[in-house]
């Protein structure tokens, strides 16, 4: 097993770093067990890759690529991330961070360092479902995160996503977590995530078809809603 926390890399991709050609970095690990996740494999395993490999690959992309993503799993459980993001700015790409929120400490210090260009946080479900919906306590670490992050919104630009199973979350959930963000200052879109579990045997919990999402409710806020 590599020490890495490197699970695999997708080399090519314009959809993860808007109107950016990236690639990804997934490390393994995770502290949630999310429902409607569908990367338990990835969540539940050690790193695959070779550091050594990683930055090899890096290397062959300079004047390539614009940026790297670092996902996961949940890829700010990596104790050396700064060092890794360090390495990737000083080749010259933007990193973008996709995170759960629940390391403040480590969002903080990269951050702080100008280790990160676009960050993406994930906020799973209201506090009165962020327990059951994740399998996890960790509600105010996530929004010790979310408060760092609109604290800093107009030094590194973030995006806030909801990833929507309407067996999991009301559409009453999703106004709740507008109204969390619109009373924390959040200003930018808002986006959910249509939750299509390919293959349901290796999600973390069964669940049945997802309904459509209707937007028609959450229009004319003060944060813009789109679906992805």
């Amino acid at each position: 097993m590599s020490e890495s926390g490197i699970y695999s890399l997708t080399k090519f991709t314009k959809l993860d770093f808007q109107g950016k050609s990236s690639c990804i970095i997934w490390f393994a690990g995770c502290n949630m067990a999310c429902k409607f996740c569908y990367n338990k494999p990835l969540t539940e395993s050690r790193g695959r890759l070779s550091l050594e490999h990683i930055k090899e690959f890096l290397e062959s992309r300079v004047g390539i690529l614009d940026a790297v993503v670092l996902s996961g799993g949940e890829a700010t459980l990596y104790r050396d991330l700064p060092d890794l993001a360090k390495y990737i700015k000083d080749l010259g790409f933007l990193v973008k961070l996709d995170t759960n929120g629940t390391n403040p400490k480590m969002i903080k210090n990269l951050i702080d360092e100008g280790l990160v260009d676009y960050l993406a946080i994930d906020y799973k479900a209201p506090k009165d479902k962020f327990k059951d919906v994740t399998n996890s306590g960790l509600w105010e670490k996530f929004q010790a995160s979310l408060d760092l992050l609109i604290e800093n919104q107009e030094k590194v630009p973030f995006e806030v996503r909801t990833t929507w199973h309407t067996a999991l979350l009301s559409e009453e959930d999703v106004a709740k977590i507008l109204e969390d963000l619109n009373s924390k200052g959040y200003h930018q879109t808002f986006y959910l995530q249509k939750c299509n579990l390919v293959d349901s045997s290796i999600a973390f919990a069964v669940l049945p078809q997802s309904e459509e999402i209707n937007l028609k409710q959450f229009m004319g806020g003060k944060i813009p809603v789109e679906v992805r």
